[in-house]
């Protein structure tokens, strides 16, 4: 289909949309869960918390990549019949399991009144199942606007219906079945607005390779629930219940940039990387990508770092001022998890998805003894750095080899990761003085956080301009498709670490 504008533009414009709804769709969640909090008992809550974690859980393996497959390969419509049957039958069968394991489940968790819950919720796994040909066709269009107003709506249905059969008395159960229905009208909505309809049409051939592309990232999404999980199994085996609601507290603040914006540059990255063709060009386009995004989340890192004792005083209280202790070094880890995550998408599009649950596995297995050691002998901190130790001993010269196997050229790379070092050292300075030489904290927080930021600007503005400006030079005439008649994933060349599991359909409803 001919392109009638450049992919920087398109990717611009998506990126733009993209934030807005992630913003939007994460302050409405806040809001509403205080207002469930404020109506739902705790104990209600906790039926419908085991629930959710469960169902965390399967939908890393629900989905199967099969978004990623159609994103990446494009010929959707040719390809929908296949991808909504493979999908169907993984979904059913997880929704199945659920079912019949909700009694069991329950009780192994301490919360026997959840298995109805866990039962109702299951039903969301088969919805979504019917949702992933729309949902690819939305992403691979770059329809991030369509996708705000059915993130939109859908939290106002859920909000309405909760509220509804709360005051009717059911209680979690009201929770299970907002769910279930937001879910609903979110595959209506997609379908309406891709103009499609559900198809059945089975080739296995198509089915063989989404399959063999896409069991490798659903086995990679458990484990980047294990890893990501990894830190508070440690700290609360090694240190006790207080020391790991410290580290929790830290962990979540480090996760505010990927919640911000690590996660809306992947709905947009993966389409954008597969439009590309082949050759040099895709190596400059990707550096471009990486160094923005490294330049943004290197500041959001050494902010929260270097204000780690501020942010925590003046948002959470002095009580969890122990937190600070962990977050110096969780800041910087979630700064490169950031980058981390573009490199896996770059290398979803190349087909590379094996290797992506062998470095999986790599993480976990470097990262539990390093956060051993680092709880053992320091504590909170030491749990903190450990990450970041890992992320740059072990995980950047596994992305860059990987990187560099899969044709990406390192010299623009490099160059892109280093020169946001040198804004990031004089800003982290003048923040820190700030932050030292005004008395209050809450004066002084904002204070200091807008002299880094101006002193970062100051050093790295043209260039940010320069490489932002950048988007705009590819220009596209006709998108090619990829030269696979079936879909099939290319062998892998190249070695890819997930940062946390890949955004799915049911983690937008």
């Amino acid at each position: 289909m001919p392109v009638p504008e450049g992919i920087g533009a398109k990717v611009k414009k998506a990126l733009a949309w993209s934030l807005l709804n992630n913003l939007l769709i994460r302050l409405g969640n806040f809001a509403i869960g205080i207002m469930i909090a404020r109506i739902v008992a705790p104990e209600e809550f906790g039926a419908f918390a085991v629930a959710i974690t469960v169902q965390a859980i399967l939908i890393a393996l629900a989905e199967m990549g099969l978004s990623s497959d159609l994103v990446r390969n494009g010929r959707i419509r040719e390809r929908a019949g296949t991808a909504t049957i493979v999908a169907l039958a993984v979904s059913g069968l997880l929704t199945m399991c659920m079912i019949l394991t909700a009694g069991p489940v329950s009780a192994s968790m301490g919360a026997v009144e959840a298995r109805p819950v866990l039962q109702v919720m299951s039903m969301t796994l088969l919805i979504s199942g019917l949702s992933v040909v729309p949902y690819a066709r939305l992403q691979r269009d770059f329809r991030q606007r369509a996708m705000l107003a059915i993130d939109g709506i859908s939290l106002v249905v859920g909000l309405l219906v909760t509220v509804g059969f709360v005051w009717l008395g059911l209680g979690a159960m009201a929770l299970a079945l907002s769910r279930v229905i937001a879910q609903a009208v979110v595959c209506v909505m997609q379908y309406g607005l891709t103009r499609m309809r559900p198809t059945l049409a089975f080739e296995p051939a198509v089915a063989r390779a989404m399959l063999g592309f896409g069991t490798p990232i659903a086995l990679a999404n458990v484990l980047s629930w294990l890893v990501m999980n990894a830190g508070h199994l440690v700290v609360g085996r090694l240190s006790g219940a207080l020391m790991l609601g410290f580290y929790v507290l830290a962990f979540n603040i480090s996760s505010w940039p990927m919640s911000a914006l690590g996660q809306a540059i992947r709905a947009v990255a993966l389409p954008g990387f597969s439009h590309l063709g082949k050759g040099h060009d895709r190596s400059r386009v990707l550096a471009n990508a990486v160094a923005l995004t490294w330049a943004v989340s290197l500041l959001i890192g050494v902010l929260l770092a270097v204000l780690a004792t501020g942010v925590v005083s003046v948002v959470y209280g002095d009580r969890w001022m122990a937190a600070s202790t962990a977050l110096a070094g969780l800041a910087l880890f979630g700064a490169l998890r950031i980058v981390f995550d573009v490199f896996a998408t770059y290398l979803i599009a190349e087909g590379a998805t094996r290797s992506v649950l062998v470095l999986q596995v790599l993480w976990l297995v470097a990262l539990l003894p390093a956060l051993a050691v680092g709880v053992s002998r320091h504590g909170l901190a030491g749990a903190g750095w450990a990450q970041t130790v890992v992320s740059l001993i072990v995980l950047l010269p596994a992305y860059l080899v990987a990187l560099r196997r899969a044709g990406v050229l390192w010299e623009p790379m490099l160059s892109g990761l280093t020169v946001p070092l040198l804004g990031a050292v004089p800003a982290a300075l003048v923040g820190w003085y700030v932050y030292g030489v005004l008395p209050e904290p809450i004066v002084a927080l904002p204070a200091a956080g807008f002299g880094a930021t101006a002193t970062y600007l100051l050093v790295l503005g043209l260039w940010l301009r320069r490489k932002f400006g950048a988007l705009d030079r590819r220009r596209s005439g006709p998108v090619p498709e990829p030269a696979q008649a079936q879909g099939g994933a290319r062998q892998e060349t190249a070695t890819v670490v997930l940062t946390e599991p890949m955004q799915t359909v049911r983690e937008r409803a």
